[in-house]
């Protein structure tokens, strides 16, 4: 390859590089910052199924909202656990977007179901683990 086109393609990489808006930035949240973005609320368990409120506390739009959906299980007994330990963890996105400051609902059915069992219990937790801001070109943030 001759020295023109080179230097050409060069400046042609640099200038889509340096220009804005042609790359898209990725910013990684602490866990508490997350939380401040989006709020879980009014969880319910039923027979495994979890119901909630999803709340985006950020000005802008939120899509691909992932939740981490922690079943674990309760020996009646910890002292003396059993071997088969049911617990298990699912990610769970919540179809849609989340307009600006707004709030939907979500419902996550345990597949396969929950065992029925009466050595011990589940406990559920359900947190935000992953989503997307939409960030709008001369739009103000927050």
């Amino acid at each position: 390859m001759n020295k023109c086109v080179g230097f050409f393609l060069l400046g042609v990489g640099l200038a889509a590089i340096l220009s804005p808006g042609a790359a898209l930035a990725q910013t990684v949240l602490l866990r508490q910052e997350a939380g401040r973005t989006l709020e879980v609320s009014n969880v319910k368990v039923e027979d495994g199924t979890v119901t909630g409120e999803l709340r985006n506390n950020s000005g802008n739009v939120v899509r691909d909202a992932q939740l981490l959906i922690r079943y674990t299980w309760l020996w009646k007994n910890e002292f003396h656990p059993g071997s088969d330990d049911p617990s298990r963890s699912v990610y769970y996105t919540v179809p849609g977007e989340l307009a600006a400051h707004g709030t939907t609902r979500f419902q996550y059915a345990a597949t396969p179901p929950l065992p029925k069992r009466t050595d011990g219990s589940f406990t559920v937790s359900v947190g935000v683990a992953g989503f997307a801001e939409v960030f709008m070109p001369g739009k103000a943030a927050r």
